[in-house]
């Protein structure tokens, strides 16, 4: 029985095809954001979060704002855009460096292309100590 022979032009028509489709499902599974274990617990001192600003922790997994003096909230800091983690302050705003989205200190997508806001974690305030959970 014969063996059938490759030409040249369907090795790469197949290379094409398989290359796209691998293209593909690296950028679809890229968009599936996923949410960090955030550990409950202490975290910082209420100083460590300035009024009208907020701070990064990134090996917790979260991001602390006080909008207004003791108004303490806390959020995710994987962007629902494509699962980057955010990791800049820039006076009232939280950046993420892949595409560039910006979130308020509420969490609010001030500019995408995330279309949705920053996942909020549970935070209390005790004293002076900010505990998650």
């Amino acid at each position: 029985m014969p063996h059938p022979q490759l030409d040249r032009r369907t090795v790469v028509v197949g290379a094409a095809a398989l290359t796209a489709g691998l293209t593909v499902a690296g950028c679809s599974a890229a968009s599936t954001p996923s949410t960090p274990a955030v550990a409950d617990g202490p975290l910082a001192p209420t100083t460590d979060v300035p009024v009208g600003g907020a701070t990064i922790f990134a090996d917790q997994g979260v991001v602390v704002t006080q909008a207004t003096a003791g108004a303490f909230a806390a959020f995710s800091t994987v962007c629902p855009h494509q699962g980057c983690n955010v990791n800049a302050v820039e006076g009232t705003e939280i950046i993420c460096p892949c595409h560039d989205s910006r979130f308020d200190l509420t969490g609010a997508v001030l500019t995408g292309p995330a279309e949705s806001g920053l996942t909020s974690v549970p935070v209390t305030v005790s004293g002076t100590e900010i505990t998650l959970g």
